[in-house]
């Protein structure tokens, strides 16, 4: 597409600078000390946006409306993506901040009331990405259930900006019609298994997208801005 060769995140000038070529360096550097589940996640996401951008019908969308799409629902498909590669995360540190860690967070933040520090994922949150991963695995998901899901994820026509909604909700629409009639055709007695895959859709409205940003990315570049970074991954050629 024109608008992604001429995008400003493209140019070569920018290539050692970028949020995205930071990632993939972090890959590489195995002396460094990044946590290796965000390390596994950091992959994990490219090779995420790579599927949503060999879609056929999502290339034929706006990059505006692009834009849209993956940045409401880049965390949902990338805690799918955890679950389809069987990525564990047991060594994420949850420890509680120490007395001292909170008096200075208390008394920086009466000092500079404007600045906030990053909230790091509570233990209840850690715990309830690691159930929904428990979830998918219990149910031994495919490969070709995993992609009708993340259609169904990816084309949301509820989204404020779209201005396609009528072509996206009829791709999500085509999305649940295949799991349905694929869960039909290989799990005939199964008759509940598309009610329950269906109920892993629903839990994925529980992700919140800071919260994957905090507890994966942040090790391994600090604080992200997600909308940039997702940007520059659709203008890349992952």
């Amino acid at each position: 597409m024109a608008c992604v060769a001429g995008c400003r995140c493209c140019t070569e000038r920018r290539r050692q600078s970028s949020i995205l070529y930071n990632i993939l360096k972090s890959e590489e550097q195995k002396g460094a000390a990044p946590q290796v589940a965000g390390k596994a996640a950091s992959a994990v996401l490219v090779k995420t946006l790579r599927f949503v951008k060999s879609v056929p019908c999502f290339q034929e969308l706006p990059l505006d409306e692009q834009l849209v799409l993956v940045r409401s629902c880049w965390a949902p498909l990338l805690v799918l993506g955890l679950a389809q590669e069987r990525v564990h995360f047991e060594t994420v540190e949850t420890a509680e901040p120490s007395m001292l860690q909170r008096i200075l967070t208390d008394r920086r933040q009466e000092q500079h009331p404007q600045s906030s520090s990053p909230q790091l994922p509570s233990a209840g949150e850690i715990q309830a990405i690691k159930g929904f991963l428990a979830k998918c695995w219990s149910l031994d998901i495919s490969t070709k259930e995993y992609a009708y899901l993340k259609g169904t994820v990816l084309f949301n026509p509820d989204l404020p900006g779209l201005q396609c909604v009528q072509y996206i909700q009829g791709l999500q629409r085509e999305a649940q019609q295949a799991l349905n009639e694929h869960v039909t055709l290989i799990h005939r007695g199964d008759q509940a298994r598309f009610a329950k895959l269906n109920v892993v859709l629903s839990l994925l409205r529980s992700i919140n997208a800071n919260v994957i940003a905090e507890l994966f990315f942040r090790p391994i570049i600090g604080t992200v801005n997600m909308d940039d970074m997702l940007l520059e991954m659709l203008c890349a050629k992952l």
